[in-house]
């Protein structure tokens, strides 16, 4: 993970990506796989990621993001009031994952009963319903902080295939602790989903953080907000918990742009050991 020093130094070299229109619109994140990237343009300025209006709050704010596979040439355009469009290529550097090849196992350990497919699939239901909310608040712009201090037992973009299947990649950062460390709101943020018993995650939560950045909390114990409540960043929300598919108490903490699966640990400094 990255200092919070360097993580200055990248903000710095992205502004200076774009030495003509500076002033239009600043940058600020990492320009990888897996990246939320932050925008501050003119107020009433419209933009364009390949093509794809984003939405611009009033204050001048917008956000977008890559996913874990995304493709590395992208196009940002953008149009103050009565003036030409201008436009900016951005180049992602790929990133290099943990997979990991495990044989032999049972065959239930490997493919779902039949039988919880249903439940599954409402599960995501739920899930995709919350994480298409576009909402107008600017908390995404804030930076964001540690939702729980643990050790990192899990990385963003890691993959298991198992007998020969691969299996979806791990899209969060898996913080361990022991059930009840607390889980606190990385951002602010309104709480769109709690849901304690979902099959795979068990106890999880979303808070959105506007223009499609939600944050999820996994395998919960316990909740301390309702939805549709507001929350502060570092307000208490949850505790970690072992619900749902697990083989320890840990906190997943995944970062979406609407479908798009973000890296948490590409916002934050490295925990102190």
């Amino acid at each position: 993970m990255l200092s919070h020093l360097t993580r200055k130094v990248i903000c710095l070299c992205m502004l200076l990506m774009f030495p003509v229109y500076a002033i239009a619109v600043e940058l600020t994140g990492q320009l990888t796989q897996g990246s939320m990237i932050v925008g501050k343009t003119q107020p009433g300025t419209q933009v364009f990621l390949d093509d794809k209006p984003l939405k611009v709050s009033p204050e001048g704010n917008f956000v977008f993001g890559f996913g874990r596979d995304a493709e590395l040439l992208h196009q940002l355009k953008w149009q103050e009031p009565n003036q030409t469009i201008q436009q900016q290529n951005i180049v992602l550097t790929q990133r290099e994952y943990d997979v990991q090849r495990i044989e032999g196992l049972p065959p239930k350990m490997v493919t779902p009963d039949p039988a919880v497919t249903a439940r599954i699939r409402e599960d995501n239901r739920k899930v995709g319903a919350a994480r298409k909310i576009d909402d107008d608040r600017n908390d995404f712009a804030m930076p964001f902080i540690w939702a729980a201090k643990g050790r990192i037992s899990g990385v963003y973009g890691s993959q298991r295939v198992l007998n020969g299947q691969p299996k979806r990649p791990h899209f969060g950062v898996d913080v361990a602790g022991a059930i009840g460390t607390p889980v606190v709101a990385p951002a602010d943020g309104i709480v769109t989903l709690w849901e304690p018993d979902m099959y795979y995650s068990g106890g999880t939560m979303l808070i959105d953080h506007g223009h499609g950045i939600s944050s999820s909390f996994l395998h919960l114990s316990k909740s301390h907000v309702k939805q549709g409540q507001k929350v502060k960043q570092g307000e208490l929300v949850a505790e970690i918990g072992n619900t749902g598919r697990v083989t320890g108490p840990h906190l997943d903490w995944r970062i979406n742009w609407f479908k798009e699966r973000l890296d948490p640990a590409l916002l934050l400094p490295a925990q102190a050991e």
